[in-house]
């Protein structure tokens, strides 16, 4: 399956994808992965840890290393990891090219050759090389051109069947979110506030933030553009150092009473099939 994580800038999804993959050391809590907790590991265990769970960056412009062939790009893991002989190596870097739509001469080349759409696709070829079990991919298409976005959406589509992969994908495109997801996560200064399946959060959001979001996704039809109401938010996302008290939200929220400044309100479930939200104004349903 693939969960996506949406949010605006500064809500913290980066630092959610960095963090499940270790970048970034966490201060306090958990990162569960099967019976592991990812938080407490080190050394020799977090090293093989990363065997099964890998990452796709934002930029392809600054996630290869110019001074590296993308045959010792895409190869490099499996080396460190001794997955196999040199020459099997070379047949699955070879391999993966192909998978990923480049052609196999293009081995002996450098990164700087490549289009941004075919260095997000030697990226991802890097991050299979080692067979993971969980992708991340980090607003994988937001710095490419709108005509290849489609392209490198729709090969991470067809790597997952082919490969049974699991994507956590982070994006502030709900458009694009809408395409690739199975759940969507929104996330706000730091807090998931809404998490429910891709088509019944798009017909029916409970939360306000997630309403505001939606309302500003482009409708191709002039007839229910110039019909639906737009949400529009006042004010700045506060600073993740100074959390408003109560529902982080308030401070924007169009809704909010006096409860919203004092009350801080549960993650619980509302009506809907394994919809939850953390709003003190819509109605909450007991689990089945």
């Amino acid at each position: 399956q693939t969960l996506g994580l949406v949010g605006e800038s500064g809500s913290g999804k980066t630092t959610i994808g960095r963090t499940i993959v270790r970048l970034y050391k966490p201060t306090e809590g958990q990162i569960l992965f099967g019976d592991l907790d990812l938080a407490k590991l080190e050394g020799e265990q977090l090293r093989l840890v990363r065997q099964r769970v890998q990452m796709v960056f934002q930029d392809p412009f600054a996630s290869l290393n110019p001074r590296y062939t993308i045959g010792s790009l895409i190869s490099e893991p499996m080396h460190i990891y001794k997955v196999a002989s040199k020459t099997e190596i070379h047949e699955r870097t070879v391999e993966l090219l192909r998978v990923v739509g480049l052609r196999p001469e293009y081995i002996d080349r450098y990164p700087h050759e490549f289009s941004g759409g075919q260095r997000q696709r030697i990226a991802v070829a890097r991050a299979l090389s080692i067979n993971p079990e969980l992708v991340i991919a980090d607003e994988p298409v937001s710095a490419l051109d709108v005509s290849i976005r489609a392209q490198v959406l729709n090969l991470l589509q067809r790597l997952q069947k082919q490969f049974n992969l699991t994507y956590l994908f982070v994006s502030h495109d709900l458009s694009v979110v809408r395409h690739v997801a199975d759940r969507i996560a929104v996330m706000y200064l730091g807090r998931i506030v809404e998490l429910a399946d891709r088509d019944e959060l798009y017909a029916s959001p409970k939360h306000p933030y997630t309403q505001a979001l939606l309302s500003a996704v482009p409708i191709p039809d002039p007839q229910i553009e110039k019909r639906r109401q737009r949400i529009i938010l006042s004010g700045d996302l506060p600073s993740p150092i100074n959390i408003p008290s109560g529902c982080r939200f308030h401070t924007r929220c169009p809704m909010a009473q006096a409860i919203c400044r004092e009350v801080e309100p549960a993650f619980e479930r509302k009506p809907g099939r394994e919809h939850y939200a953390a709003c003190h104004f819509s109605e909450s349903v007991s689990p089945n």
